[in-house]
């Protein structure tokens, strides 16, 4: 059997044996029967002839007796009583085969007389039908002269046809019984498969749980093949609860552990901001020159204790934002933006970070593209998404287009760097995985573009990569256009501090998209 979307069915090929129970016992039942009346037709032909040949040889017998004490001109009238009174045909003959006295049979001819009396016994056909003839000598003196008599064998032998209905009568009743108990037991066995196949199909639908509990063993309700199935299927069934059970207390397990490691690293990331905050402090002081003026290496060894801080402190914030989505903690606070305007903002910012390299950064597409997101995790999806191409750009072209698909804001971020490899693309959304050897890796923790795509599901969009080795990538944002939000006059959007716009009337308190 398999399952498919409708339920349990029989595999295609296979004759269902339950349906057809019946007429195969019918099939059998009759041909049975057939064979029963064959064999006792041709019994019964068998004892008939024997029965005829008997005769004919004791009335052939019987007439050579009297036709010695009888004077010749009576043998004929003896010979026609006896035809009378017996059923049977005679013919007296000599040793020459001349027919002397003839009953009945005068039209065989000589040849089949001399034939006949040669054989003394046996069956044959005559004019008058199928016969059984018997050839008997007269006593001395009269030895010279046979007495031959010829019986009726018919064929069918007589009584065929009454047995022929006595035994359809027999087997029409029998059938019937063999029938009845078969649709009975059929009935039954189909019943058993249908329960059998409608606890199957209820646990396949999760339903066996709600009205039988987990794991409830099927009722066995026979003792034959369907019962040993049922078996089967209790001790499949206990194995798959006792699975299911050590699968749920495992998955439990992992995912205390895991609930633990979040807060771990959420604990460990908060104890080491707040060093990391005092040392990035004190080197802005530093550098700021307030407590005198910096040698040249003074000047350097800050500017590195800086870089150096503010990279641990992005790793950290990496962690603590994944930390907070997987344990459902983040929150979004939505308004409504241009998402154009943001775009310009992000790629003012990559063009400084890339200022000593020859690559082209640019943004073109749908001014005043408005989407219901969280602006500050919006900024961080597009910083992570243009840093990374601008990383990956030796020298080139890296290009943000910013568009509309449907009820929907799309981003895509397009770069002419060194791609990444059709394997590398579907793990780079996953956390601590990076595309390519350990040689072309970009530093970092390998969270940003797992953290972006999370990002960007939670918004309720969709993120998507494109990416050919040597030629460049291309990554694919949407966003929910403001549709998704309170629909307010356009009158009375604000502009906002980096040149979108505000409406402070949509803003909602903090929920998951």
């Amino acid at each position: 059997m398999e399952q498919n979307g409708k339920g349990l069915r029989s595999k295609p090929g296979r004759w269902p044996i339950l349906p057809i129970a019946p007429m195969i016992v019918a099939v059998i039942g009759i041909g049975t029967a057939m064979v029963i009346a064959l064999v006792a037709a041709t019994q019964l032909q068998r004892t008939s002839d024997e029965a005829a040949a008997l005769r004919g040889k004791a009335l052939a017998a019987t007439m050579a007796a009297r036709i010695r004490s009888v004077p010749v001109d009576r043998r004929a009238e003896l010979m026609a009583t006896a035809t009378k009174r017996t059923g049977a045909a005679f013919v007296l003959v000599d040793q020459a085969g001349n027919r002397l006295v003839d009953e009945h049979v005068s039209e065989l001819g000589h040849a089949d007389v001399m034939r006949l009396l040669d054989r003394a016994e046996g069956l044959t056909r005559t004019p008058m039908g199928r016969v059984c003839f018997a050839a008997s000598s007269v006593s001395p003196p009269m030895e010279h002269l046979s007495v031959m008599a010829f019986v009726e064998a018919p064929s069918p032998a007589r009584g065929t046809a009454r047995m022929g209905n006595a035994i359809a009568v027999l087997t029409l009743l029998l059938l019937g019984v063999a029938l009845i108990v078969s649709l009975v037991f059929t009935r039954t066995a189909r019943d058993d498969v249908t329960y059998v196949r409608r606890r199957i199909a209820d646990m396949a639908r999760g339903r066996a749980e709600q009205h039988l509990g987990a794991g409830s063993a099927v009722p066995l309700r026979s003792l034959d093949q369907v019962g040993l199935l049922t078996a089967a299927l209790n001790n499949l069934i206990g194995r798959f609860a006792e699975g299911e059970r050590d699968y749920r207390d495992d998955l439990r397990a992992a995912a205390q552990l895991d609930t633990e490691r979040s807060q771990f690293l959420a604990g460990l990331s908060h104890e080491l901001r707040t060093p990391l905050n005092a040392i990035l402090g004190f080197t802005h002081l530093l550098e700021s020159e307030a407590e005198g003026p910096l040698s040249a290496d003074a000047k350097e060894a800050l500017a590195m204790i800086r870089t150096g801080g503010e990279h641990l402190k992005a790793l950290i914030d990496d962690i603590l934002d994944l930390s907070a989505m997987e344990t459902g903690q983040l929150r979004l606070s939505r308004v409504v933006i241009d998402i154009y305007s943001v775009a310009e903002d992000v790629v003012r910012e990559a063009r400084v970070q890339a200022k000593d390299r020859p690559v082209r950064i640019g943004v073109v597409g749908v001014r005043g593209a408005y989407a219901w997101v969280d602006p500050r995790r919006v900024r961080q999806v597009l910083t992570n998404l243009v840093s990374n191409a601008v990383k990956a750009t030796a020298e080139g072209d890296v290009l943000v287009t910013v568009g509309t698909r449907g009820d929907m804001v799309s981003v895509v971020v397009a770069d002419s760097g060194r791609g990444i490899e059709a394997h590398g693309l579907s793990v780079i959304f996953e956390p601590y995985k990076q595309a390519g050897d350990m040689t072309s890796r970009r530093e970092g923790a390998g969270l940003g573009l797992a953290i972006t795509r999370r990002l960007v599901l939670l918004h309720g969009g969709s993120i998507e990569a494109l990416s050919e080795l040597g030629k460049g990538s291309a990554f694919t944002v949407t966003f929910p256009d403001e549709t998704h939000s309170t629909r307010v006059p356009r009158d009375s959007l604000v502009p906002w501090s980096d040149g979108s716009v505000l409406d402070e009337k949509s803003i909602v308190s903090p929920e998951v998209s």
